[in-house]
């Protein structure tokens, strides 16, 4: 087999058919690791190249990848941009955390993004999109809110504020989530709700609320595996229905 036919893409060794047409993209490598271990049968190890792990496995018997999208715009623009066009993948779940700007959102809340709104110039430099604010792209938005209801999970539909800056001088909220009404804030929503528009593929967002800026209250490391449970069950039983 040549070089070139066994490589797909740059940053994901996953050979072709190794990627499922759904993929639960979490931001950290390691979540990746305990969902396929832990929810997954018969789960491999497709691709490990820079740290970064993507499983593939057999979620009540429908084949479901789960892989890492690392931190910010650069990255979970690079690795859904490659799932999308060289493993044909159909819909990303990102599911991840989230601070909240206002006491009105509670540790554990778990939310479903409607619309996701940056400062970022990565879609107006990406893919010529002028937007500051994107929304959910397809009908999974639609499958995670009916899901919830059926599993008694409480969600909550918000816009989200996706920032470039995790730390940053000026404390008070910034004015672009005031402007657009997010009252909490992440880091890759955007780029991926970006990507899938100017693909025309479905993407959606899952985040725990894990922080209160305001309060300064968070999830303890201890409780964050327990915490984030109900979400990725959420996500799992929403990718098999878009399947």
């Amino acid at each position: 087999m040549s070089l070139q036919n066994n490589i797909m893409s740059i940053h994901i060794s996953a050979k072709k058919g190794e990627i499922a047409k759904v993929v639960l993209q979490p931001g950290d490598p390691l979540r990746a690791q305990y969902i396929a271990e832990n929810y997954l049968e018969n789960a491999k190890l497709v691709s490990k190249t820079r740290g970064i792990f993507y499983y593939t496995g057999l979620y009540k018997g429908k084949e479901i990848t789960v892989g890492a999208s690392g931190m910010g715009f650069p990255s979970i623009g690079i690795y859904s941009f490659e799932l999308f066009t060289e493993y044909e993948v159909d819909t990303i779940i990102r599911i991840g955390t989230c601070g909240a700007y206002t006491t009105d959102l509670k540790l554990f809340d778990i939310l479903n993004i409607e619309n996701a709104a940056s400062e970022s110039t990565y879609a107006k430099y990406a893919w010529e999109i002028e937007n500051d604010i994107l929304p959910h792209q397809g009908n999974v938005f639609g499958t995670i809110n009916e899901t919830a209801q059926e599993l008694s999970l409480a969600t909550k539909a918000i816009n989200v504020h996706s920032s470039d800056i995790f730390y940053r001088k000026d404390p008070n909220v910034p004015a672009i989530a005031t402007k657009y009404n997010c009252p909490a804030v992440e880091m890759e929503a955007f780029g991926l709700f970006a990507n899938a528009q100017h693909l025309g593929k479905n993407a959606a967002t899952i985040l725990t609320v894990t922080d209160i800026i305001p309060t300064h209250e968070k999830i303890s490391a201890d409780e964050r595996e327990k915490a984030l449970k109900p979400m990725m069950e959420l996500a799992l039983e929403s990718a098999i229905k878009s399947l």
